[in-house]
């Protein structure tokens, strides 16, 4: 039994501002009707697997078990890491998690990679399998279809043959130009996908003689974590005094005998926009188009936008790349993409709010999203699913009213329950303990105002919560 592990953590710089910190790419669907992070679960499912294991943040949790939840997948362990430590501590972490089980084999898959083949990728999977059952550490390479700056390359003794594992020669940083095309054109080195399969016990040896100081404060994080809800939380002090360390320099670089299985399975890592428009289904003129789109006269040129309300137009464009979304709009020459990290940072210096965060804010019963907003107002839509529930707080600097306009609303206020439906409303007066509730099987919708002299989300105080937040979190 094949045990996938999934990385799902993620900054969301490469591809704003469709991603971004708040909602980082793994959970946009940025190239089907699912999320590249439902894509991998589902990718990485079957009788050969066993239910996954998802290594990621404490601010993504709750959109990893909706995600999950959309797509049927049961049984997901959730382990949150309470700081982002890169691969090294996370794959540690999991490893040792499974640490009852040493014959176990654990696939390490990135959790925003496409992989258009999944055949191709399911036969690559079993060779790994079968060399890490014999205690390999097995990575995959890809086939490469140009000569790219953008990953790391590993190289082979002999010309790759697919479907078979082969032992690595070494691994080649991110190359320059130059020298990335003698690599491809010398037919021995292949594309490093950062995808891993070895068995539990291998693993851990190989933490132990490699990055013995990983080791102590992996096993602390585990032994002081806890259950929270349908999550697992890694002890915090132990797990920050793991030092922030890919598993490349860790362990792979420095072990010996590893193994590459080739694989040709249309694989992506999604890392910019021209990466994006490389892989979606272009017009005759190299254009990609999505969401309202319209092009006139345009050429090799990507245009989207992300709400069903805005059209984007583009005329007499050539190698463009225009993103919209309701809060930003990118416009950038598609071979300048893999900068776009640089715009974010740039963004964060003027402290833009859209640097990091989007005006729709999810929340583990649905989200919210600000309409509008002045110095002693704010008007927001807010989407309750069905069975979702607010915390019972109250607010020390704001009054609220609540229209609903779909569905049915179950309102706590002080000692007063009462049930709502379409076109009524209510008032919830400052300092009121209060409660919104969505009992019904339809989502729930209402406009909210809110009036006070401070409307910032830290203005709540809680009573009771499900979702077991702490106290001054945001709504």
């Amino acid at each position: 039994m094949i045990v996938p592990v999934i990385l799902a953590g993620g900054s969301g710089t490469r591809l704003w501002p469709a991603s971004r910190k708040s909602y980082p790419k793994q959970f946009t669907n940025l190239v089907g009707d699912r999320s590249l992070f439902q894509d991998s679960v589902a990718r990485l499912s079957g009788p050969q697997f066993a239910p996954p294991m998802v290594v990621t943040g404490t601010d993504f949790r709750f959109i990893v078990a909706d995600q999950l939840d959309q797509i049927g997948m049961k049984g997901a362990d959730i382990v949150l890491e309470p700081a982002a430590r890169n691969t090294a501590p996370a794959i540690l972490a999991a490893a040792l998690r499974h640490e009852d089980t040493p014959d176990a084999i654990l696939l390490i898959a990135p959790s925003d990679h496409q992989i258009l083949d999944g055949a191709a990728f399911a036969e690559a999977v079993d060779a790994g399998a079968r060399a890490a059952a014999g205690g390999e550490i097995v990575t995959f390479g890809i086939t490469p279809s140009s000569p790219e700056t953008g990953y790391g390359y590993l190289e082979l003794s002999q010309s790759p043959h697919a479907g078979e594992s082969q032992p690595l020669k070494s691994f080649v940083e991110k190359p320059k130009r130059d020298v990335a095309v003698k690599l491809v054109d010398g037919g021995r080195h292949l594309w490093n996908a950062g995808i891993f399969m070895f068995r539990v016990d291998t693993i851990i040896e190989a933490f132990e003689a490699l990055a013995p100081q990983l080791v102590m404060p992996c096993r602390a994080a585990l032994a002081t974590g806890a259950k929270d809800l349908c999550f697992f939380r890694l002890g915090a002090d132990a797990y920050s005094r793991c030092e922030s360390i890919s598993v490349d320099y860790a362990v792979m670089e420095a072990a010996d005998a590893l193994h590459v299985v080739p694989v040709d399975c249309g694989w992506s890592d999604l890392g910019s926009w021209r990466a994006v428009h490389g892989t979606s289904g272009r017009d005759s003129d190299g254009n990609a188009l999505s969401g309202p789109a319209t092009q006139i006269g345009c050429t090799n040129s990507m245009l989207r936008s992300d709400r069903a309300d805005t059209r984007i137009v583009g005329l007499g464009l050539e190698n463009i790349a225009a993103i919209a979304t309701d809060d930003a709009i990118l416009v950038a020459n598609i071979d300048d993409s893999e900068k776009v990290k640089d715009v974010v940072a740039e963004l964060k210096l003027i402290k833009a709010p859209q640097a990091d965060g989007f005006r729709r804010c999810q929340r583990p019963w649905g989200y919210y999203e600000t309409l509008s907003l002045g110095a002693r107002f704010q008007v927001k839509r807010i989407m309750v699913k069905p069975g979702g529930r607010l915390s019972l707080q109250s607010h020390q600097h704001r009054a609220e009213h609540w229209v609903i306009v779909e569905g049915t609303a179950t309102v706590t206020v002080g000692d007063t329950a009462s049930m709502l439906s379409e076109n009524q409303s209510t008032y919830i007066p400052l300092g009121a303990v209060h409660r919104l509730e969505n009992r019904g099987k339809v989502p729930l919708t209402l406009i909210e105002v809110q009036s006070g002299v401070y409307l910032g989300e830290d203005d709540i105080t809680r009573y009771e919560d499900i979702y077991a937040r702490v106290p001054v979190a945001t709504a």
